[in-house]
């Protein structure tokens, strides 16, 4: 069955279960954290060592281990690393719930992995839960009324997104009479999907449920909540992790399973261009009026999985490359985003923006690298956030999507009201107190680490933008 294969998740399981025994002995948590990041970093080595070899099937060709999936194991295990690290003064919080904490981020993110893998429906459902039962825990951690709320709302929304695209997978399989996704292309009546109501339902269901993951418009309505009541750094990992997830199964499934024929692409691909538009509408307008800095982020997760939606509505390899180069460069930026407000909300006890006032004063560094990843998330240059939406735009540009590309150019200008709103505050405010904001060590490093990363894709995009052609180019014909 090749378990080889399965290293790098099999390496966090075994971590997750030594993290629950140490903390059953130890007094002292810090080695639960030193742990976790051991497992991390041997998974991480076990991915790096199978990049750039021949694309391999495991568990009866239910799993698969290319340049995709390693890519995203990758980009996972290093923004698990970065919230564990972040997470250090944060979980002073919840002390006696420690290592159930470090374990279940440790065992979401080896449901993510094995999630980037997955080329059959059954395992895709399967890895999907694996991911998510960790998430509703991590949501509640908090156990106060608003923490209580975000946890049940995600598990009901989650819970019904899992069962819409259930129902798609049983759709396309009940027409196909399989759930292995390259014999799902072989079997898909020729002709466009709205000639056929069977396997258009099975495509809207699908987008539905996985629209869910990204947090599209409407199946992302909920997040806002969700990352208003959850630890601060649970939604780090949320924003990202979960998104680049939902990324990497949205892409697999609709490149492989429901890439040809043309007709049936461009279907597809026009629901996805409808969505980019409405939820990078919604998502900028809405947020312009969040008070609550971890809302207002939120709302900007939606109209970030609009921007996504761009890439996926063209139907290229040019698309594609930008699609997972842009997830690489909204991971960096905004798990560095959450890291400093992190910092700033534990020591404040506060994520109203109005409560930033002054900070850059009080909490210079992480003023500065917070504005820095606002400003790369609105698209200004000498940012990743700005490489990222020109290599999108010009996909788009490139399949003949003006109005789209229109529409995207506009809300990145709406983004800026809001984005640029909080650096404001913070630089030329007054500040309420002149008392600094103590940080940990390993929190600076968790936030200098993306910080700098988006600086360095900004200026040097070259690496990032080849690798995400490696991965990608396993979609090509």
């Amino acid at each position: 069955m090749n378990l080889n294969l399965l290293a790098p998740e099999l390496s966090l399981g075994v971590t997750a279960v030594a993290v629950i025994l140490l903390d059953l002995f130890l007094g002292r948590k810090w080695p639960l954290v030193l742990v976790s990041i051991v497992g991390l970093a041997v998974a991480a080595a076990f991915s790096a060592a199978m990049w750039g070899g021949e694309a391999t099937n495991a568990f009866h060709n239910m799993l698969v281990v290319d340049s995709f999936s390693l890519f995203f194991k990758l980009l996972l295990l290093g923004i698990a690393a970065l919230v564990i690290l972040a997470s250090v003064d944060y979980v002073s919080r919840f002390t006696e719930r420690q290592g159930e904490y470090y374990a279940l981020i440790l065992l979401s993110t080896g449901g993510m992995m094995l999630l980037a893998s997955a080329r059959e429906l059954i395992t895709i459902f399967i890895s999907v839960e694996l991911t998510g039962i960790p998430l509703y825990v991590l949501a509640g951690f908090l156990k106060d009324p608003k923490s209580s709320e975000a946890s049940l709302k995600y598990l009901l929304v989650g819970a019904i997104s899992s069962a819409v695209s259930l129902y798609g997978m049983a759709m396309v399989f009940g027409l196909t009479g399989t759930t292995f996704l390259d014999e799902i292309r072989e079997a898909i009546p020729t002709g466009r999907a709205f000639d056929n109501p069977a396997l258009l339902l099975g495509i809207v269901f699908m987008i539905a449920g996985f629209g869910f993951k990204i947090a599209a418009f409407p199946f992302g309505l909920v997040v806002p909540d969700v990352y208003e009541g959850s630890p601060t750094t649970v939604a780090a990992f949320l924003s990202v992790a979960k998104k680049a997830a939902g990324l990497a199964v949205i892409l697999r499934v609709f490149n492989v399973a429901l890439g040809a024929p043309l007709g049936i692409s461009l279907d597809w691909a026009a629901m996805f261009a409808v969505l980019s538009a409405i939820s990078m509408t919604f998502g900028n307008l809405v947020a312009i009026a969040q008070t609550n800095i971890k809302r207002m982020l939120g709302y900007s997760s939606i109209a970030q999985a609009g921007y996504l939606m761009v890439g996926l509505a063209t139907v290229t390899a040019l698309g594609r490359d930008a699609v997972i180069f842009f997830m690489a460069s909204y991971a960096l930026t905004n798990v560095a985003a959450f890291i400093a407000i992190t910092a700033i909300s534990h020591r404040i006890d506060s994520d109203l923006i109005s409560d930033y006032t002054g900070m850059a004063r009080r909490a210079p560094l992480l003023a500065l690298a917070l504005a820095f990843c606002l400003i790369s998330l609105t698209g200004i240059p000498v940012t990743a956030g700005f490489v990222s939406k020109v290599y999108i735009f010009n996909a788009a540009v490139q399949n003949r999507l003006f109005w789209l590309v229109i529409v995207g150019v506009i809300n990145s200008v709406i983004s800026a009201y809001y984005y640029l709103r909080v650096v404001k505050v913070m630089y030329l405010g007054e500040p309420a107190s002149a008392e600094r904001l103590p940080s940990s060590w390993p929190l600076r490093i968790a936030l200098f680490i993306p910080t700098v990363g988006v600086l360095i894709v900004g200026l040097l995009p070259s690496p990032l933008i080849q690798a995400a052609q490696t991965a990608a180019g396993v979609f090509s014909p």
